[in-house]
């Protein structure tokens, strides 16, 4: 099970001969690369794709454009995410003025671009999750999802993360985690019409779709409590910072700027068909203390037998 995690960047850049350069940097960064063309970026970022940063030149940015120019554009629409620009200008040009500086997270030139590496690992890789970490919520999930739903086939993809907040779906919940070393929610996430072929003789009503969501998000949350979470903080909390949920731009923010942990559960009918899609987002923002992590010796399996966990 590769639980090694990655980051999707958009790249735009006019020279074609810098391509080679940036995808192997982006291949030595877990990042995977999409091309995108100039005049498909802003259609692309309307589109809802996760995503962890932007790789833009400068020929591409339009500092000096009246209107603002795309970076300008893209800084205003995705503000959380960060943009690296490569430099074309000759370096005895005159400078970016600050006041256009501040809308990039670190500037390179093509024969240079390791000077990115500390600007990718702070503002895309700046949590670190533990490989267990990462494999058991996997491994608990796969558990409740083919228990959930013996008749069809459960993958997953490989884990990622994003810097962005966008809603997938239409459907959310939202459980809150908290121990001696994490504090933050949960989410799951998917459409609709992906729960109605979950669920194809009760997809009338969307309560019960609401439900079913619900259902699997607090026996995700049961199974990572027992393997995850053995001790309470030694003090209780009391701060706590405003989840805002803004649904006309699907947006949601939880007041941090820290990546989100996602994962991709594909769920096909064994007869073929197309996969439903259920996405699960970890956000630790409120603590994280990776070093304080700890699995507990009893595993999922042992609690289903016991009772103490029983699927619905």
């Amino acid at each position: 099970m590769d639980s090694e995690l990655f980051s999707k960047v958009l790249v735009l850049d006019q020279n074609p001969e810098c391509y080679g350069v940036i995808k192997a940097f982006c291949e030595s960064h877990n990042l995977l690369g999409l091309k995108v063309q100039e005049e498909r970026m802003m259609s692309v970022l309307q589109s809802y794709i996760d995503l962890g940063g932007i790789m833009l030149s400068e020929s591409c940015a339009g500092l000096d454009e009246p209107d603002g120019g795309l970076a300008r554009a893209i800084h205003k629409m995705r503000p959380e995410l960060p943009i690296f620009l490569r430099l074309k200008r000759e370096e005895s040009a005159p400078p970016i003025p600050p006041s256009d500086l501040k809308l990039f997270n670190a500037t390179y030139r093509i024969d240079d671009i390791n000077v990115l590496h500390e600007a990718v690992v702070a503002s895309i890789f700046s949590q670190d999750y533990p490989n267990a970490l990462v494999r058991g919520i996997i491994e608990l999930s796969l558990h409740i999802l083919t228990s959930q739903f013996p008749s069809m086939n459960v993958e997953v993809e490989k884990p990622y993360l994003v810097r962005d907040r966008l809603i997938s779906g239409e459907v959310t919940s939202l459980i809150p985690l908290e121990s001696n070393w994490c504090r933050g929610y949960m989410m799951l996430q998917a459409k609709e019409s992906a729960l109605r072929e979950l669920v194809p003789g009760k997809s009338g009503d969307f309560r019960l779709l609401n439900n079913m969501l619900g259902e699997l998000t607090n026996l995700t949350w049961g199974a990572f409590k027992s393997r995850y979470i053995n001790q309470a903080p030694s003090t209780p909390y009391t701060s706590q910072v405003p989840t805002i949920v803004n649904h006309e731009q699907r947006y949601i923010t939880f007041g941090s700027d820290d990546p989100l942990l996602c994962f991709n559960y594909l769920l096909s009918a064994k007869d073929g068909g197309p996969p439903v899609t259920l996405q699960q987002r970890f956000i630790f923002n409120l603590n994280w203390s990776p070093e304080d992590f700890r699995e507990n010796e009893t595993s999922v399996d042992d609690f289903f037998k016991s009772g103490e966990l029983e699927l619905f």
